[in-house]
């Protein structure tokens, strides 16, 4: 909660510095309301009293410098197909933030595309860049609805999961957590999203950072450490976070 008389959406008169947040291919891949992890983000980074800088990329335009992180969506097969390429081409700079630590958050489709490969039900294969060892075959059995997840790092994680595509983890990578409700990554192993480095890998939609604000404020921590060398909290407001937290979690599978 923030602090009586104080405007949190005003706190970043200490100066602290600016986060750089880059939304990849929300033209393409944003069908759940996906870019307002983006807007999640981009206010709490104020709420911490840093400067948020939000910026796009789709297919064909530069890539931007200073990358602080890193948000991805999801999207139907067409749009993977749309942005496959592009993505191939871009895999060596998002391999390195990677490695040099840069947090990210990859949702659905994007998720399945940061994993090795993305087999249709037709049989067609969709390269992935090789970020997360996973890799998810598209099957005719739908998993959808209201999820809860019970993770180590973020306590219970609660989201909505509305796919197709299955995805098995392998050893280079572990899972975000259990699933006391819905299914996850698949049908069969109870576990939901991955975990590798500073990349939260997930299914759930809803937007996701609304209702987890834990995972929001990871992001933002360890964009701030990478980058300062230490991270400053703020005084965010919970207030809305919290109430949406207490439907969600009643809400039926």
């Amino acid at each position: 909660m923030s602090q009586a008389g104080t405007d949190p959406a005003t706190e970043n008169s200490a100066g602290k510095g600016t986060l750089r947040v880059v939304q990849l291919y929300p033209r393409d891949m944003n069908i759940y309301g996906d870019w307002g992890n983006a807007l999640v983000l981009q206010r709490r980074i104020s709420w911490h009293g840093y400067t948020p800088e939000l910026l796009e990329y789709n297919v064909g335009d530069p890539f931007p410098e200073d990358v602080d992180i890193i948000v991805g969506g999801g999207g139907q097969d067409s749009g993977q197909l749309v942005i496959q390429d592009d993505l191939q081409a871009r895999a060596g700079v998002l391999k390195d933030l990677a490695e040099d630590g840069a947090p990210m958050l990859v949702i659905c489709g994007l998720y399945q595309l940061f994993g090795h490969f993305f087999k249709t039900r037709t049989g067609a294969v969709i390269p992935g860049i090789g970020i997360l060892d996973v890799e998810t075959h598209g099957t005719e059995e739908r998993l959808i609805g209201n999820v809860k997840v019970a993770t180590p790092e973020f306590g219970e994680v609660l989201g909505y999961e509305n796919h197709s595509g299955q995805t098995t983890l392998g050893s280079g990578v572990r899972p975000l957590g259990s699933t006391p409700k819905g299914m996850g990554n698949n049908s069969s192993d109870g576990n939901e999203g991955a975990r590798y480095r500073n990349i939260v890998a997930s299914y759930l939609h809803g937007s996701l950072l609304p209702k987890n604000p834990a995972i929001a404020d990871f992001l933002i921590r360890t964009a701030a450490e990478r980058k300062y060398g230490r991270f400053v909290p703020g005084h965010p407001d919970d207030s809305y976070a919290e109430l949406a937290r207490e439907h969600a979690a009643r809400r039926p599978r």
